[in-house]
Parts: C-alpha cells; sequence; structure tokens
C-alpha cells in the first residue's frame, strides 16, 4: 500500500496539514489516529478561547476541531482511526509506517512523506519524586479533565493543583463551577507558566491564591489523599526549612509540563531539540530526516492552538511541494537563539525556500519587562522591536522577510533581552 503523504496523528495539527497538502495539489493523503475519532485533545477541551485568530470567532475546543473534521470529510481525506503507528523506517527515497489496529491487523504503508503531527503528552508523578504515599487521589490535569469533560467524573471535592501551565489553571476554574474547592495553586518558578489571560479569568476571577516559588514536598494519606505539604523554595528550586503549609484536601491535580510525543521520531533517528524535546526543523518544518515534516505539539508546546494550525498548514504545503518535487535548493543559515530567547523554530532558514515571508517562533527563559528582539546577520541589524513585556508562558514571534537575506549569511541570530542590556 503507498501514499504520497501519511500524517501521523488526527488532531488540529494533523488535519489542518491534510488540508494544507490536498490544497496544495497532493491529493494522496492518509491521516492515522490513534484515538477512535478525530480532533484530538480538543475532544476534552469544552471551554472557549479557541479560534479567535484563525476564524476571528471564539469557540470551544470541539467547535474549532468540527471545523477542520468537516473540511477533511468533505475532501474526502481518508483517515485510520485506532490505529496506532510502532514503526517508522527510511529505505532509500522511501519512508515506510507500520501500523497495527483491530480492524486491519498489521499494515506496513510506503510513503512519499510523512507529517509528524503527534502532539505531547503530560509529565507524570515520577518525573518530579515527590515524596509520600501513594494514594489515590492524584491525577495529571488532563486526565482529570477527561474524567470531567467527556466521563462525568468529579475526581474531588478539595483540591490542591501543582503547577501553573494553561492546562493546570483552566482545570482550576473547570473544577470550581463543578463544585470542588481549590484550594491553591502551587507553582515552582517565580513565575506562572500559563497565558496571563487564563491567570485572570481562572484564578482571580474565582479568588483561587496562586502561590509562586512553591511546591508540594509531602502527601498524605493511606487508601486516599489526605492532604498535601507545600513548602516554599529558594533561587536553586530547593525547599526552604520553615515555610512548609500543610493543607488537607483529597486530590492534588499536576499539571507539571508537557513533552512532545516523540518516541517514534527517535526511532527513526530524528534530530531533537534538548530545550524543547521536539524535532530540529528548517524553514519548512523538515526534520534531520528528507520527506519526514513535524508540526503543532510535537515540534515544540503551543499555547494557542490557532499557531498548531497555522504552522501545520505551512508543513502540509512545504511536504507536498517535496512530494511533487518543486522544492527550492539552496544552503541552510543556521538561526542561533541568544540573550533569554531559548530556542527558535526553525534551527535554520535557506531564503530560496522560505517564500516572502517566515514565522519564526521562540520563547523566552525569564520574565522581562522593557524588552527588545533583534535580529542580526553577522553584526549586521535585520530587525528590532521593542516588546514591553515577555515571559516564558507565551510565545513570540518574528515575521522574517526573505529580502533581510543574500543567501551567503554565515548564520543569523536572533536576541531578546532586556533594552539596556543591548
Amino acid at each position: 500500500m503507498k501514499h504520497d503523504i501519511v500524517i501521523i496523528g488526527g488532531g488540529p495539527a494533523g488535519l489542518a496539514a491534510a488540508i494544507s497538502a490536498w490544497e496544495s495539489g497532493v491529493e494522496d493523503v492518509l491521516i492515522v489516529e490513534r484515538e477512535p475519532e478525530l480532533g484530538g485533545i480538543l475532544n476534552q477541551c469544552i471551554h472557549n478561547g479557541f479560534g479567535l485568530h484563525t476564524f476571528k470567532e471564539e469557540l470551544t475546543g470541539p467547535e474549532y476541531a468540527a471545523r477542520f473534521i468537516e473540511k477533511a470529510e468533505q475532501l474526502q481525506i481518508p483517515h485510520w482511526l485506532s490505529t496506532t503507528v510502532v514503526d517508522m523506517q527510511r529505505q532509500g527515497e522511501s519512508l515506510f509506517v507500520t501500523c497495527v489496529s483491530r480492524e486491519r491487523g498489521l499494515q506496513v504503508v510506503e510513503a512519499g512523506a510523512v507529517i509528524l503531527a503527534m502532539g505531547c503528552r503530560e509529565r507524570p508523578r515520577g518525573a518530579l519524586n515527590i515524596p509520600g504515599t501513594r494514594p489515590a487521589g492524584i491525577f495529571s490535569a488532563g486526565t482529570a479533565q477527561r474524567l470531567v469533560n467527556l466521563e462525568g467524573y468529579l475526581p474531588g471535592r478539595e483540591v490542591v493543583i501543582l503547577g501553573s501551565g494553561d492546562i493546570g489553571l483552566i482545570m482550576a476554574r473547570r473544577m470550581t463551577l463543578e463544585g470542588a474547592k481549590v484550594k491553591c495553586v502551587a507553582e515552582l518558578m517565580p513565575y506562572s507558566g500559563g497565558l496571563k489571560r487564563n491567570i485572570v479569568q481562572c484564578l482571580d476571577d474565582y479568588g483561587i491564591p496562586l502561590k509562586l516559588s512553591h511546591t508540594v514536598v509531602d502527601i498524605q494519606g493511606k487508601e486516599r489523599v489526605t492532604g498535601v505539604t507545600i513548602a516554599q523554595v529558594d533561587e536553586k528550586s530547593k525547599p526552604i526549612p520553615g515555610t512548609e503549609e500543610h493543607i488537607p484536601c483529597d486530590t492534588l491535580l499536576l499539571s507539571v509540563g508537557l513533552i512532545p510525543e516523540n518516541e517514534l521520531s527517535k526511532a527513526v533517528g530524528v534530530e531533537l531539540s534538548p530545550v524543547t524535546n521536539g524535532p530540529q526543523v528548517n524553514e519548512s518544518l523538515e526534520t534531520s530526516i528528507p520527506g519526514v515534516f513535524a508540526c503543532g505539539n510535537v515540534l515544540h508546546v503551543h499555547d494557542l492552538v490557532d499557531y498548531v494550525s497555522e504552522e501545520a498548514q505551512q508543513a502540509g504545503k512545504h511536504a507536498a511541494a517535496y512530494v511533487r518535487g518543486a522544492a527550492a535548493q539552496g544552503r541552510e543559515i543556521p538561526l542561533k537563539p541568544q540573550g533569554a530567547a531559548r530556542y527558535t523554530v526553525p534551527v535554520s532558514l535557506c531564503p530560496q525556500r522560505m517564500g516572502e515571508q517566515l514565522v519564526v517562533r521562540f520563547r523566552v527563559g525569564r520574565n522581562i519587562r522593557g524588552g527588545v528582539v533583534k535580529v542580526f546577520a553577522g553584526d549586521k541589524l535585520l530587525y528590532q522591536r521593542k516588546r514591553p513585556v515577555m515571559a516564558p508562558g507565551e510565545m513570540e514571534q518574528v515575521v522574517f522577510q526573505k529580502a533581510w537575506f543574500t543567501g551567503g549569511e554565515a548564520e543569523i541570530r536572533l536576541v531578546a533581552e532586556e533594552e539596556e542590556a543591548q
């Protein structure tokens, strides 16, 4: 069995990439999705706030996903549901994707190009080394969200949330609306990992305290959680003796970060970023393996699904160009983050392939007030923009212009820093 493009993942990234590839002239596209329905994580995100950039209106997660599902069905793009990709290999010019499902058994699909759109997963408790017993009542925030929104279960009545990522903030509000009492949200870092709007709408509006530079140092309970102990941490994230505070509760939700789902990427030899844990990609969103592209949260964790769709559309377009043999040739120029910028996506660019504009996304590693973003080629300043506030929880972007580059640059530097530090 052979398809021009195989897309692994049927969430917002996979759907947008499939539609974009079809509209770019490659209609032989297959979506492989391990869940029994398309839509990915959006199916359990019943809160609003989606689609403001893409559709210029506010939608819930399922409504946003439905727009793309309907479009994919109109185009009659085939999709395999309840199907897991277990292996991917490159042999010569072709990629071979091995899938397994109850309906089809074991299938090997030959692909001209593959788009990775597997999304991300939550970091589990085991990665945190929280001391204490292991009673019932400890959930990741995403699991709690699924239990409440899709399965109709309330995980607990008195809740402490560790981590202030967006899903943790949203679940603080969701649990409150369902009648639970959220005692506090504790955050290890001195800043929140979520969007400012979510802090306001999900915590401030409901009087839920946010304790920065705090973490859980003990969990009490035998059969069920009966309480947790939180403590303040120092600049090295070590608990400060004497700052412990016991909080009675029956539930602990963990919102301690998301990890791009890249076991499959590693198996095929895709080079990963040590910062994002996602693939290293060029301006076409092509990984270190020719013909393998990546987009969405498998590439780097986004804060808005609108940006996931936008990025996925580019991946679909470039994968289609690759399959058609229409991708331009040229030298890749390294793109280096400096100052407070932790990483960039992409990590390199080829002016001949980038089109007239290229959106480069990045995150900073600390809160910055009175900041500036600059782009240099060597010592030549190409771009400068003031940013009054930059925070780790909010993705930043710069729109690169093709006219900036000659193709002969040794490297490009993206610098984010306080203005006076420049």
